[in-house]
């Protein structure tokens, strides 16, 4: 109870602080930000044009029709980590694409991003995973809202009909990894809250089933995978037999009992997504809890880039998880009250302050031209640690995007 009584503390602190400036129509942050933006986006842009012509040679696997799309970059071998299209995370390349085509007007990466975007079309019909909503929605979704077109709206019906598969209507949650064949585990973890996105702009567009299945499993997930405190567990395993956890694994974090960074990101956000979709304000209240867990933390650092988990800290810092945080805040602080939104928002310029700063953006190609480095991807495996990632690309430009918006 400490624990819970010092991150309270924390907040009323900071939500004074917040309401002592509440009248002013800016912050010095966020003038600074706001004047860097051009600059920002210029760069980003001539990264992504490099990464695009380094890519797409590459994107015909051994040119037998085996197609790839970017996903991140071997600093061993100084070469780019491209994935098959059914890979988890083939959405937000193409997505950060047509991001920079909004950011910037430029007609190259309207067309770049259609031509990575038409890669995924055989995504729709996979039900293999939970992933098609992020793979899907941040790329023909994308280019739906932005060129204004209902084109793709086939594709994403088709899609979120594949993933409803995954829906267990007696434990009310959709299963994230594993078989749906499996009748002794049903793993769910909280980056899941991404996908429902698509399915409740699905339930709005003819498959009226999507939104119940989104809330039910937004709800249930509500209920089971965090703490008292508002940290979150990686993975959860349900008994198909009684609708019991079975079980509890760290997942990519670093133990069971600890918060694994980005995990936490994927719950601000999708929370907070799920209120926007729903309007129902337990979303609200829970996408507050666990956001008051992250930027109040004893171990977050003081740039706002956390570790690659909240128990791991002087480890691996993740600039993914960043990324996602701030996108997902700068949307919090639209609907929370009015204390509370200043220090959403606050935190949110500050972290993307330092993403854009020299620490995390890189220069050149000294990371394959992807825009952030030191993402952690799987550190309990080995795997992409200290590395740019293609969904720390993403979100950070969403969130320069949601920024840029709040001053139209």
């Amino acid at each position: 109870m400490g624990g819970m009584r010092n991150l309270r503390n924390t907040l009323l602190c900071l939500a004074a602080s917040a309401a002592a400036s509440a009248s002013l129509a800016s912050t010095p942050a966020e003038d600074l930000l706001r004047s860097r933006l051009p600059e920002i986006f210029a760069k980003a842009a001539a990264h992504y044009k490099a990464l695009d012509a380094a890519a797409t040679p590459l994107a015909d696997k051994g040119g037998k029709g085996m197609m790839q799309v970017p996903h991140g970059y071997d600093r061993k071998s100084g070469r780019l980590d491209m994935r098959d299209v059914n890979w988890w995370t083939t959405g937000h390349y193409p997505g950060s694409l047509w991001y920079l085509y909004e950011a910037t007007g430029d007609g190259f990466f309207r067309d770049r991003a259609m031509w990575w975007t038409n890669l995924l079309e055989p995504n729709k019909d996979d039900s293999s995973h939970h992933d098609t909503g992020f793979m899907m929605y941040c790329s023909y979704g994308n280019a739906r809202r932005i060129l204004k077109t209902d084109e793709f709206d086939g594709i994403l019906l088709a899609t979120a009909k594949s993933l409803s598969k995954r829906f267990n209507g007696k434990l009310g949650v959709i299963r994230s990894w594993g078989k749906i064949s499996d009748t002794k585990h049903f793993l769910v973890i909280p980056d899941n809250m991404m996908n429902l996105e698509l399915l409740e702009w699905a339930g709005k567009n003819g498959f009226k089933e999507a939104d119940a299945i989104a809330r039910s499993h937004a709800t249930k997930t509500m209920a089971n995978h965090f703490r008292e405190d508002g940290g979150t567990y990686h993975v959860l395993d349900y008994s198909l037999k009684d609708g019991r956890v079975q079980g509890i694994e760290r997942g990519q974090g670093a133990s069971c009992f600890t918060a694994w960074s980005r995990g936490q990101a994927w719950a601000i956000y999708g929370y907070t997504m799920m209120y926007r979709e729903t309007g129902d304000a337990a979303y609200l209240d829970f996408a507050q809890k666990v956001a008051d867990f992250a930027i109040a933390n004893e171990n977050m650092p003081a740039d706002g880039v956390p570790w690659w988990d909240f128990g791991a800290p002087g480890e691996e810092r993740d600039s993914s998880a960043a990324a996602i945080m701030a996108s997902g805040l700068l949307e919090l602080q639209k609907y929370a009250p009015k204390d509370m939104a200043g220090i959403y928002r606050a935190f949110a310029v500050k972290q993307l302050l330092s993403l854009a700063g020299p620490e995390y953006f890189s220069e050149g190609d000294e990371a394959g031209h992807w825009l952030l480095k030191h993402g952690v991807g799987h550190k309990p495996a080995g795997t992409e640690i200290d590395t740019p990632l293609d969904y720390g690309d993403y979100y950070f430009l969403e969130a320069l995007l949601r920024f840029r918006a709040l001053g139209d």
